[in-house]
């Protein structure tokens, strides 16, 4: 998965109400639970429907390092769907995301102006707008280049140009050498 698509992943997973379940019997039960049986548990983590049936009556506690990995992942990508999306859409409609980034940052702007991309360290709100087309494009698929596409704009918008303010003429963001990028919500 890309770097800004965890990011936002992680985000959202920080409004849980709850805590995901930590034993693998438990991760086990829930995965049966959603998918309605063991055998498309089975497929999905690749491994027989008789593994995840000892998992499921406590025959097996202890996974291996990569199944526990993959059961983690799939526990935690259907966790609390509700409060999931409550989280998105409160997100894109009145609260807006924070952006926390280190990365090569620059512009293109006109001549005689410094636009030279350097390594900045950015801590930016950025309105419910962004946070709503980052959400979309995510859930359309959309690549890592094409969400950090997303995010440069909204730093173009808010933290160069501020809202309007200055910078009318810059036209570009260059968003690279990406070392560090967290969200929050």
């Amino acid at each position: 998965m890309s770097v800004f698509g965890e990011g936002l992943d992680k985000a959202v997973q920080r409004s849980f109400t709850r805590p995901v379940p930590k034993s693998a019997g438990a991760q086990m039960r829930y995965l049966v639970k959603q998918l309605k049986g063991t055998k498309a548990v089975a497929q999905l983590l690749r491994v027989s429907q008789r593994t995840v049936e000892r998992y499921v009556k406590g025959q097996i506690r202890t996974p291996r390092p990569d199944l526990a990995a993959r059961l983690e992942a799939e526990v935690r990508k259907r966790w609390q769907p509700q409060v999931r999306a409550r989280a998105r859409r409160r997100a894109a409609t009145t609260d807006g995301i924070v952006i926390d980034t280190r990365a090569r940052i620059g512009y293109t702007a006109p001549i005689g102006t410094t636009d030279d991309a350097r390594l900045r360290h950015l801590t930016v709100a950025l309105p419910p707008q962004y946070a709503a087309r980052l959400f979309d494009a995510q859930e359309q698929g959309a690549t890592d280049r094409q969400l950090q596409q997303i995010a440069a704009e909204g730093l173009r918008d808010v933290y160069f140009q501020d809202g309007g303010r200055r910078a009318g003429s810059l036209e570009e963001i260059r968003f690279t050498d990406v070392e560090h990028v967290e969200f929050d919500l």
